[in-house]
């Protein structure tokens, strides 16, 4: 993955933000929608584009393209730099490979706990039978 590049082939497009502002959010458009296309980046391998394709496919339009936007603050500028911090942070997730999880098997000492506790729950239950039948 390559980070320059990857800033590089973002578009970005300013609208009119929802929400409270009153006459400043009227006429600025302070929201900002980043868009990325995911298949023609150069930035990233085909195993990264596959494993992006993967973990964000509810983001990515049936065009390839991964959207995102930001209305948090009311200046456009800060708007941009928030959600090109959020991609980058998205994209790296994404690559992230999981841990493999290791199986283990129960110690000795576990198992023989186990094994008194159950001893004891029947025995509890075995008390509580009528003598009589």
């Amino acid at each position: 993955m390559d980070k320059e590049q990857l800033l590089a082939e973002l578009h970005f497009k300013a609208v009119r933000s929802s929400g409270p502002g009153g006459q400043h959010a009227n006429k600025t458009a302070t929201k900002v929608e980043l868009s990325f296309k995911v298949d023609a980046s150069e930035g990233l391998s085909e195993e990264e584009k596959a494993r992006i394709h993967k973990r964000l496919s509810n983001r990515i339009t049936k065009e390839g393209m991964l959207k995102m936007q930001c209305e948090e603050s009311r200046s456009q500028h800060t708007n941009r730099e928030l959600v090109t911090e959020s991609f980058l942070k998205e994209i790296q997730d994404a690559l992230k490979k999981k841990k493999v999880r290791k199986k283990t098997k129960p110690t000795k000492a576990s198992k023989i706990r186990r094994l008194k506790q159950k001893k004891q729950k029947s025995e509890i239950k075995a008390n509580r039978k009528n003598p009589l039948k």
